[in-house]
């Protein structure tokens, strides 16, 4: 079944909200819900299916998560404006053919130790 929506616990709620605000916006996403202790960010129009939670301090085990682009160049963006909010570079932008000969992809490092993705499955 697809995925509705994901969240990932955070140590420091409110750099996690700046970075992935700032991570995020070359993917078109903004932040569309926000209860204390957690926002959600969607593309607009759409519901929020990316969710940070604070988890009150503590340390949590890093997650690897995977945002679809619609673009190498949204691909190169996501990377480019993630380093720049304070991300590690975990992958410079370009094929994977391990993966697949379509996949096109960059990895970060976020603050708080996870590897995101941003993937784009070029035309054959």
């Amino acid at each position: 079944m697809p995925i509705a929506h994901m969240s990932i616990s955070v140590a420091d709620f409110d750099a996690a909200k700046a970075f992935y605000s700032a991570a995020l916006a070359p993917l078109k996403y903004k932040v569309a819900m926000e209860f204390p202790g957690s926002v959600g960010f969607g593309v607009p129009g759409d519901k929020s299916d990316f969710w940070l939670v604070s988890s009150k301090g503590q340390k949590v085990p890093p997650v690897h998560t995977a945002f679809l682009g619609q673009s190498e160049e949204m691909v190169q963006q996501f990377h480019a404006a993630s380093l720049k909010a304070g991300a590690t570079c975990n992958g410079l932008p370009g094929l994977r053919p391990q993966y697949g000969p379509d996949y096109y992809a960059s990895f970060i490092t976020d603050l708080e130790g996870n590897n995101m993705e941003c993937v784009y499955f070029k035309p054959q």
